[in-house]
């Protein structure tokens, strides 16, 4: 199969979902289809340095960046337009990721014209926290576009049933399917020695590390999570926060200041945004991971601590919570600081349960969550898709 997917960037500071398509596009080219990614090079106030219209290659995948433009806040190309209206004929499906952005406007348009089946992948837009956002600017963009672009898609790609049931309200009875992120195992097989993180940040000696790993975003329930740690500051004196992400809307200011509302600042490490191996140091060595948010389509820092066997306290509104309660890998609270105060002091006073979540966590992880097996489930859905597209052509034909 010839795939196309576009997203409006690829920056690192973006999260989850420019991890997430590097991951799917390259379990899809590990199976022999012919896979390409059409982004721009937009990267915050920035943008990235690399080739633009150019095909670059990265596990098997191309990758076309288009600049950016104004208005960014919108994804906004020109040149990506204007590749898409010419290369869309040439593909056999198009997968388009979040929505009320350029390239959604711009893809389902192109791929209407040409008779090229398309999947609208909302990453959380349609959770009913995030859909009454903005929601002046979103209601024209779904009277001029978007809309149009749900109802006519050949399916919706949700990562979690839970995505697809906060979702429904919104989609026009659409069809959809759920395949969720993953993460390469192998990437995780060899990890830091213990220790290696604590060595760069002499402050957390003899400390436990609740750990933050997400960008500083309104979502994420950092107030929740801020005045939940300061209730249990008492009753667990050698507990540190540690906060690390990219904080791409300067709302760590914010964050600071609740902070420093509370005394807490000789408590509370930020690290900025982490990778490589600095990465898997702080998720294996953090005593619990922390993600009180508002809402969360998915949630792949979450996988990635089970994955290094770090036990992890999250909310309900985080979507793959029904999942982690199930495999008794985390708790789930409410997104409630008494209510998170509390599973945090359980979880810090009971080291042999979370060794033990710690070990099923990662069994989970290693069942569910591999990109090969991701790759596969992808694979079918889109052959289902391409079918039911040539049949109905074959039945139009037909009729004509």
């Amino acid at each position: 199969m010839k795939i196309l997917h576009v997203i409006a960037n690829l920056a690192p500071r973006y999260g989850g979902p420019a991890k997430a398509i590097m991951g799917m596009t390259r379990s899809l080219a590990e199976r022999g289809h012919q896979v390409t990614i059409f982004t721009t090079n937009q990267d915050g106030p920035g943008t990235l340095d690399v080739p633009l219209y150019e095909p670059m290659h990265k596990d098997g995948v191309e990758i076309r960046y288009f600049p950016i433009q104004q208005p960014k806040f919108w994804g906004t190309s020109f040149g990506l337009a204007k590749a898409l209206e010419e290369h869309i004929p040439n593909y056999d499906i198009v997968h388009t990721h979040s929505l009320y952005l350029f390239h959604n406007l711009v893809s389902g348009h192109y791929c209407r014209k040409f008779g090229v089946p398309y999947i609208v992948r909302p990453h959380g837009t349609l959770d009913p926290y995030i859909y009454q956002r903005n929601r002046g600017r979103k209601r024209v963009m779904e009277w001029l576009f978007e809309h149009r672009n749900i109802k006519r898609a050949s399916a919706l790609h949700y990562t979690t049933e839970e995505e697809m049931i906060l979702a429904k309200p919104y989609t026009f009875d659409s069809q959809g399917f759920v395949v969720p992120n993953g993460v390469d195992l192998s990437e995780y097989k060899t990890l830091p020695p213990k220790g290696t993180f604590r060595e760069l940040y002499p402050e957390l000696a003899g400390k436990k590390i609740v750990l933050f790993f997400s960008r500083l975003n309104f979502k994420k329930g950092l107030d929740i999570l801020i005045e939940a740690f300061d209730k249990i500051k008492d009753v667990h004196p050698d507990a540190h926060l540690v906060i690390a992400g990219p904080d791409n809307e300067n709302y760590g200011s914010k964050v600071k200041e609740w902070i420093g509302e509370r005394h807490l600042t000789d408590k509370v490490l930020f690290t900025g945004m982490v990778t490589g191996q600095q990465k898997l140091a702080v998720l294996q060595e953090a005593d619990l991971f922390v993600l009180p948010s508002y809402s969360e389509n998915f949630g792949i820092s979450v996988i990635e601590a089970l994955i290094c066997g770090t036990p992890v306290l999250i909310s309900d509104k985080v979507n793959i919570w029904r999942e982690v309660a199930a495999h008794q890998a985390g708790r789930v609270a409410p997104c409630d600081s008494d209510q998170f105060a509390k599973e945090m002091a359980s979880l810090l006073s009971d080291l042999n349960l979370c060794e033990k979540m710690g070990e099923l966590g990662k069994q989970f992880v290693a069942e569910y969550y591999s990109w090969n097996q991701i790759g596969v489930v992808l694979e079918e859905e889109y052959k289902k898709i391409i079918n039911t597209t040539k049949s109905r052509m074959n039945v139009m034909e037909a009729v004509i």
